[in-house]
């Protein structure tokens, strides 16, 4: 663990302190190249842009652009740390997007007193952006804050804590109910966590089939029911008529285990109280609600997914949000709806039933990947991705009226 400390941290800082810069796009090099990206002929697309708006997208770099922003009150795992301790996570969202989706990012650390104010910062600068994605802000404030940003931003803002997570799961449970003989429709649903993640992860899975009455939520105080009189209003889409109050009570003939909570508060006990062939998705980072080794031990008909790389099946986020951001751009999406984050769950799913190419087993350090147990969804260095889901979210985004362009013929061919 110390050497992992020290690489880490030798990383960020060497050879240049951080992991993203600022490069050039086009020649300056002569007088002349001075003079076209500044005075006098800068001047040109200044008129342009001033006659049609819309030609901002063809003279700078707005359109291949987005704004990674924080209020660093739920750092990863790490919780209330500030913008500044949250300004290494946000520097490395934006070199995953360059690296997957080649979209360039601004990090920006916003403080605030208020949800408010920082609602009105962020719509202030948004038009600087092509989109914006919301990164490590706690729940309930998120939620306030990205509904107030959707509607009074014109560029796709998205909570990837919340949607990132959420699609990700969705297509890796598909996939593994699907495996095991189920059907999201009719499989009994305990989620362990009730946060910004949690609640986004349940209404996706309810959008992709699942019935809200077989979901049982559980927070700090136990299972989510409508007798409960501390609810936000968040939580209480969820509020189960039930009087079950436990998790012993839920866990008991559940098909699906979605933990978005904290580290072992699933027991071996209770995954021996599960259905015939249970899902377990242990998401809690670093350590999942129960270690993999034990889960597998405890039971042998079981498919698991944990957010850790060192496992089979690892829910990660970066599976989506590159995509989605690069499909939405590219027909210029005024925002991210349903429709695309549906798109996106089944391109992702889909492509886990493929034949895998060896340059992705290389990039992966994998042997072999085959569907199944484990192999539920693509890995991370898989190349696929971003045509795939780019042009999957892109249609969708036409499909559905939000685009202000068309697909082009040839659209990541």
């Amino acid at each position: 663990m110390t050497d992992l400390r020290q690489q880490a941290l030798d990383y960020h800082q060497f050879p240049t302190p951080g992991k993203i810069s600022v490069e050039l796009t086009t020649a300056a090099e002569t007088s002349l190249d001075l003079s076209l990206a500044y005075s006098p002929g800068v001047a040109e697309p200044v008129r342009a842009i001033a006659e049609n708006p819309d030609d901002v997208y063809k003279y700078t770099g707005k359109g291949n652009t987005v704004a990674v922003i924080t209020n660093g009150t739920a750092i990863l795992g790490l919780g209330n740390l500030g913008g500044m301790a949250s300004k290494p996570v946000m520097e490395g969202k934006a070199l995953l997007f360059k690296r997957f989706a080649n979209i360039n990012s601004f990090d920006l650390e916003v403080k605030h007193k208020t949800v408010e104010e920082f609602v009105s910062t962020v719509a202030n600068i948004a038009d600087s952006f092509g989109g914006i994605n919301l990164e490590d802000i706690k729940a309930p404030e998120c939620f306030e804050i990205e509904k107030a940003l959707i509607e009074r931003c014109k560029i796709p803002v998205f909570h990837d804590d919340q949607h990132g997570t959420a699609i990700v799961t969705a297509a890796g449970m598909i996939n593994a109910l699907e495996i095991q003989g189920k059907h999201i429709k009719e499989a009994n649903i305990v989620c362990m966590g009730a946060g910004a993640a949690a609640i986004a992860c349940m209404e996706l899975l309810i959008k992709c089939g699942a019935q809200r009455e077989k979901i049982y939520m559980l927070d700090t105080k136990g299972v989510i029911h409508t007798r409960r009189d501390d609810l936000n209003e968040y939580k209480r889409l969820f509020a189960n008529n039930t009087d079950k109050r436990t998790l012993e009570d839920v866990i008991d003939g559940a098909d699906v285990f979605v933990g978005v909570s904290g580290p072992n508060v699933l027991s071996a006990e209770h995954v021996k109280l599960m259905a015939p062939k249970p899902v377990i998705f242990a998401c809690s980072n670093p350590d999942p609600e129960i270690k993999p080794e034990l889960a597998h031990a405890t039971r042998d008909d079981i498919i698991m997914a944990t957010g850790r790389s060192d496992y089979p099946n690892q829910v990660n986020n970066v599976l989506c949000f590159p995509f989605i951001f690069r499909g939405a751009l590219d027909v210029r999406a005024r925002t991210i709806n349903d429709e695309m984050k549906v798109a996106c769950v089944h391109a992702i799913r889909e492509l886990a039933k493929e034949p895998v190419p060896q340059d992705v087993l290389d990039a992966s350090c994998e042997n072999t990947l085959t569907f199944g147990k484990e192999y539920i969804i693509p890995k991370p260095m898989d190349s696929r991705l971003c045509a795939r889901v780019a042009k999957a979210v892109a249609q969708a985004a036409v499909d559905s009226g939000v685009a202000a362009l068309e697909l082009p013929e040839d659209y990541m061919e």
